[in-house]
């Protein structure tokens, strides 16, 4: 018999963004043109800014990791949706 290994999804509203963590989260960029911003950060290694007001340089795959409790909750107030 293999080992398996289980990754619980947490859910968000106990996370906290402070101190650190937001190295363990996908972050949303502001813009209509926030996937080209994205591209170009991470081959040029120029800086983009999150939502949350998180400073970074993209570079791995943020389909791995959960979204940014902050950025989510920004990018949903700005789409005027309330409560998500």
């Amino acid at each position: 018999m293999s080992d398996t290994l289980i990754r619980e999804d947490t859910d968000t509203k106990q996370i906290s963004t402070e101190d650190g963590d937001h190295e363990r989260f996908a972050h949303y960029v502001f813009g209509k043109d926030a996937k080209a911003k994205v591209t170009e950060a991470m081959v040029l290694g120029t800086p983009v800014k999150a939502l949350c007001g998180k400073q970074w340089v993209p570079s791995r795959d943020a389909s791995k990791y959960p979204v940014c409790p902050d950025c989510l909750r920004i990018k949903n107030m700005l789409q005027g949706k309330k409560g998500e």
